[in-house]
């Protein structure tokens, strides 16, 4: 419910903040003394359109700020969340609007959408009025209001989602059918380009590996060249090794005829000979290590240009040839396989719309039950309000042929304010009195039903008298036991049975340096309460008599 109101700089009010509880509140006060101020600033704070006209003459901005108690279940809770806001504690919705039609919206103290806030704002506040044209009026809703007099909201959902498979498996059908017939007009060019694929049998990275073996193969060739020319200088007829063992020999057997002279010569022609061997031992394995079988060169290469025209062929790189063989051969099999899988899909088609069929009837069906319990319910309350003439209709049509995630139906609260005239659209038939007392013989039965926490009533006793007054009286009193009920009345009638009284007054400002007024309300005690019944009663000249009659009202 609403627990506080606070608005600055609006129209004729600078500063002011409400505390409000359960039960029903009324304003009261004299004609133009702010009331219908205090009702365009709730709306202002529950995403109402925004006017730089509404921002009091002299300041920037004004400012709105609604504070609201909620369950943890509340709907509201869960649009929070989905937004990705903090859903703990108070909900508190803040409007800010600046005197150049500029408007801010905050959301527990964090910027927000106005669209947001106006969805928010339908589920915790109802403003019903003689020219409110946004709630019970609103045929939209009606279907909705509908299921929940009847409790038919699991039966809704559970169409619904049988409606949402149904709809899913159209869907799928559609696309299966599309990419079938598409493939069906490529299938020659299909079956030619999975055979040559099939039989390339691409695989993933194969282009990176080939072309690195034929890198590797061609610098082999080369460089085999190079080695084998320098093994025959140490291994053909011109090798020195054969001379130099020779002389190392020769030089050997003088070795003792000179001591010592040829020792260093004789060691280091041993070395060179051994470090020649080595070399030549060196470059035959480096000959083995690059021989290669220019066949396998030849069979590398063909494999890597035949990947490389079938990637420019088809348009992909080489490394994508395997995921489009793949893509290629399921849509071959979808145009082979196509009709029977089609088949299969609308039998499953057909059978979930049989389904969505059998739940939608079955709920149709519970509708029309519902709506003669709405109309009795609407009915049983017209007598006291002067209505015993009219007639409440819930209008039903069955159309099975217009499915929809609600169902077959369509619905709309009808009326007939007297006999042998045709009922149409409440809107439309309803004076502006009658429309009111409508719209709370709805209410009365939809109490504890689909309503939204916090319910106000703008001057819905407009242009009745003493008894029907009184008849509406009791029956927001009665709303009040299962919601926040606030109400704006002339009424004495009504404003005896609050338990909560807001007096609504315009007063001059102190101090101010030119001459204006501003906008009061004040929340009047058991004695200020009889005074302004009494004022309701009487008018302008309070008598006794007036007081001793609303001290009468407020007893009973």
């Amino acid at each position: 419910m609403l627990v506080h109101l606070s608005i600055r700089d609006i129209v004729l009010i600078e500063r002011l903040d409400l505390t409000l509880g359960a039960g029903l509140s009324v304003l009261t006060g004299e004609t133009g003394a702010g009331k219908s101020i205090l009702l365009d600033s709730l709306a202002l704070a529950l995403g109402g359109r925004g006017d730089g006209s509404l921002v009091r003459h002299g300041a920037k901005q004004g400012e709105v700020t609604a504070a609201f108690d909620i369950e943890t279940d509340h709907p509201a809770r869960r649009l929070l969340t989905d937004n990705g806001f903090d859903d703990d504690g108070d909900l508190v919705l803040r409007r800010v609007q600046t005197a150049d039609g500029r408007t801010r919206v905050f959301i527990n103290d964090r910027p927000a959408s106005v669209a947001l806030m106006r969805a928010i704002g339908l589920s915790l506040v109802e403003i019903h009025g003689q020219h409110d044209d946004r709630a019970l009026v609103d045929a939209a809703s009606h279907r909705t209001l509908l299921d929940d007099f009847g409790g038919l909201g699991d039966d809704a959902a559970a169409t619904a989602r049988l409606f949402g498979e149904w709809r899913s498996a159209r869907e799928a059908l559609g696309r299966h059918r599309a990419k079938v017939e598409a493939a069906a007009r490529e299938a020659d060019f299909l079956r030619s380009a999975v055979e040559e694929l099939s039989e390339l049998q691409p695989i993933a990275g194969e282009e990176e590996e080939l072309a690195a073996s034929r890198q590797v193969m061609m610098r082999s060739e080369k460089i085999a060249t190079d080695v084998n020319d320098a093994n025959e200088e140490l291994s053909g007829p011109a090798s020195p090794i054969p001379g130099l063992a020779n002389l190392l020999k020769r030089l050997d057997r003088k070795r003792d005829e000179l001591p010592g002279l040829l020792d260093e010569a004789i060691e280091r022609l041993d070395t060179a000979l051994d470090a020649l061997s080595d070399a030549q031992t060196s470059l035959e394995g480096a000959l083995r290590s690059l021989e290669f079988d220019p066949r396998a060169l030849e069979a590398t290469e063909e494999r890597l240009f035949a990947l490389r025209a079938a990637g420019r062929k088809y348009n992909v790189p080489v490394d994508d040839l395997p995921e489009l063989t793949a893509r290629m051969i399921g849509d071959l099999a979808d145009v082979d396989a196509g009709e029977e899988r089609l088949v299969k899909l609308e039998r499953d088609v057909e059978e979930k719309r049989e389904r969505f069929d059998t739940a939608a009837l079955v709920l149709s069906e519970k509708r029309a039950v519902a709506a003669r319990m709405l109309e009795a319910a609407v009915m049983a309350e017209l007598p006291d309000l002067k209505l015993e003439r009219a007639s409440f209709m819930v209008t039903l049509e069955r159309d099975p042929e217009r499915r929809d995630a609600s169902g077959i139906d369509t619905a709309e609260f009808h009326v007939r304010t007297n006999p042998g005239t045709r009922a149409g659209p409440m809107m439309k038939v309803a004076s502006g009195g009658e429309l009111s007392r409508f719209l709370l013989a709805l209410k009365v039965a939809l109490a504890d039903r689909g309503s939204a926490p916090t319910l106000v009533f703008d001057e819905i006793d407009t242009g009745v008298g003493g008894a029907v007054a009184d008849a509406i009286g009791r029956r927001l009193a009665r709303l009040a036991g299962t919601v926040q009920v606030l109400a704006v009345t002339h009424a004495p009638q009504v404003a005896a049975r609050a338990s909560t009284h807001l007096l609504i007054s315009k007063a001059s400002v102190a101090g101010a340096e030119e001459d204006r007024v501003a906008t009061r309300v004040a929340a009047i005690d058991t004695e200020g309460r009889r005074e302004e019944i009494a004022r309701m009663l009487a008018g302008e000249s309070v008598t006794e008599e007036a007081r001793a009659a609303a001290a009468r009202l407020i007893g009973r």
